[in-house]
C-alpha cells in the first residue's frame, strides 16, 4: 500500500494584533479556513488587499471530503497561483460509466476536445488543496489568527469594514444574525470510504445503480492520489449511523463490492445525508456569505467546493473595487443577483440528480428504471440518464451589473 500523506499542523503563535493598545483594524476579515475562505484570502491579496483569516482549527481537513474538482475551479486555482500543484498531484480524468445492476448502460466523455489547458476534472483529496493554499497564503504573507475552540478568542478585538462568511454548513455567524436556509432536505443517508487497495480499475467515475452488491441502492467509485480510492455507498433512511461507520459493518459492505481477492485498509469512513438549499440573499450589510454557509447541495454532480470557489472569483475583484474606492459598494449587489441564480441552478441541477438516483416513489423508480433500460440500447435515452450532472460555469443570463433587466 501507498504511503499516506501526513497532514501538517499549524500551531498557535502570538498575533500582531494582540501586541496593540487599541483594536486592529483590517479592511477584510474572512471567517472560516476551509477551501472558500482560503481562496478569497489568497484572491484578495494578490489584489493589494488587507486580509484577516480567522479560524478554530490548527489543522486541515480529515479526510477526503471534497474531492472533484472541475475545470473552471482549477482555471480559478491557476490564477490564485496553485494551479499547477493541483494538476501534477491531482488524478485527471474525463470519461464517466453509468452501470445498472451489472451492465455498463452509458458513458461521457466530459472533455472530446484535445488541447485545452486544464482536465475536465480532477480527483484530489480536499487537505491536499487546503495544504496549497495555505502554503500560497505564506507566500503572500496574509495574517492569519485561530480562535480557541472553547470560545476564548486570542484577539481581544478586532474591526473591520467587511467580514466574508466563509464558515461552513452550519456557520455561526448566519445563526447569530438568525438567518436559515429555504429549500429541502433530504433523508437518505450515504456512506463515504476512503480505502488504501492496489487495484487496477481504471481512471474512470464508474456510478451504479442497483448493483448485485448493494441491492436496491447505488454505488459511486473515484480513484485519489496515493493509492487512495473514494467509495460512496447509499444506505436508505432510518439507519442508525454510529452502528453503519463501524468497521464490522463497512467491510463486509466493501467486501461485497471490490471482490474477495483485492486487499484494502479503510482509512476513513463517515455517513452523510443532505440538503439542498440557500440562503434567501448573501449579502446582509457588511457580511457577506459564501460556500457552504450561503448553500448547499447534495455530492452528486462536484457542486459544493466547486461552486463555492466559484463565488470567490466573482466576489473578490468587486470587494476589492469598492475597499479600494475604484467603485461604490452597490457593485457588491451583482455578487448577491449572480451567485443566487448560479445557486438555484445548482441546487435545480442537484436535486434533480437526487430524485433520480433515490426515487420518491414506485412509479418515479418505473420511470428511472425504464430509462436506464433503454440507454444501452438506444441514444434518445441517454441524455436522460442522471447519476450526477457534473459542475459546469454558471451563464449569468440576467446580471445586473451593466443596469436593471427587461
Amino acid at each position: 500500500m501507498n504511503k499516506i500523506f501526513e497532514k501538517p499542523l499549524y500551531p498557535y503563535r502570538r498575533h500582531a494584533d494582540q501586541n496593540t493598545m487599541t483594536p486592529a483594524h483590517h479592511p477584510v476579515v474572512i471567517v472560516g479556513a476551509g477551501p472558500v475562505g482560503l481562496c478569497a484570502a489568497i484572491d484578495l491579496a494578490q489584489r493589494e488587499i488587507d486580509v484577516l483569516v480567522i479560524d478554530e482549527n490548527d489543522k486541515v481537513s480529515f479526510g477526503s471530503r471534497a474531492i472533484c474538482f472541475a475545470k473552471r475551479t482549477l482555471e480559478i486555482c491557476d490564477r490564485l497561483g496553485i494551479g499547477e500543484k493541483l494538476i501534477s498531484k491531482g488524478v485527471q480524468w474525463n470519461l464517466g460509466k453509468v452501470f445498472f445492476d451489472e451492465r455498463q448502460v452509458y458513458e461521457f466523455n466530459l472533455l472530446s476536445e484535445d488541447d485545452h489547458k486544464q482536465p475536465a476534472f480532477i480527483n484530489l483529496q480536499q487537505y491536499y488543496l487546503e495544504v496549497y493554499l495555505v502554503e500560497r497564503i505564506r507566500e503572500l504573507q496574509i495574517l492569519g489568527a485561530r480562535i480557541d475552540i472553547r470560545g476564548e478568542t486570542y484577539l481581544s478585538e478586532i474591526t473591520s469594514d467587511w467580514v466574508i462568511a466563509c464558515d461552513g454548513a452550519n456557520s455561526p455567524i448566519r445563526s447569530m444574525l438568525g438567518l436559515d436556509f429555504v429549500g429541502r432536505v433530504f433523508e437518505d443517508n450515504f456512506l463515504i470510504a476512503d480505502v488504501t487497495m492496489d487495484a487496477h480499475f481504471p481512471t474512470e467515475r464508474w456510478f451504479w445503480f442497483d448493483p448485485p452488491f448493494n441491492r436496491g441502492q447505488s454505488a459511486l467509485l473515484h480513484k485519489q492520489p496515493d493509492g487512495v480510492w473514494r467509495i460512496d455507498l447509499q444506505l436508505g433512511c432510518n439507519i442508525d449511523k454510529e452502528e453503519e461507520k463501524k468497521p464490522k459493518k463497512v467491510i463486509p459492505r466493501l467486501r461485497a463490492m471490490l471482490g474477495k481477492n483485492v486487499d484494502f485498509d479503510l482509512e476513513w469512513v463517515s455517513i452523510y445525508s443532505f440538503q439542498c438549499r440557500r440562503m434567501e440573499q448573501f449579502l446582509h450589510g457588511r457580511i457577506i456569505f459564501a460556500g457552504d454557509s450561503a448553500h448547499q447541495v447534495s455530492p452528486f454532480g462536484a457542486r459544493g467546493a466547486n461552486s463555492g470557489i466559484q463565488d470567490v472569483d466573482n466576489l473578490c475583484w468587486k470587494l476589492s473595487a469598492v475597499v479600494q474606492k475604484n467603485a461604490p459598494a452597490s457593485l457588491l449587489q451583482t455578487y448577491n443577483t449572480e451567485r443566487v441564480f448560479a445557486a438555484n441552478e445548482n441546487i435545480l441541477n442537484s436535486t434533480r440528480s437526487t430524485d433520480f438516483i433515490t426515487p420518491k416513489s414506485g412509479i418515479s423508480r418505473l420511470f428511472r428504471d425504464a430509462v436506464l433500460e433503454l440507454a444501452e440500447k438506444y441514444p434518445f435515452a441517454q441524455p436522460v440518464v442522471n447519476s450526477g450532472r457534473l459542475s459546469i460555469p454558471a451563464c449569468y443570463s440576467k446580471s445586473n451589473i451593466f443596469g436593471p433587466n427587461d
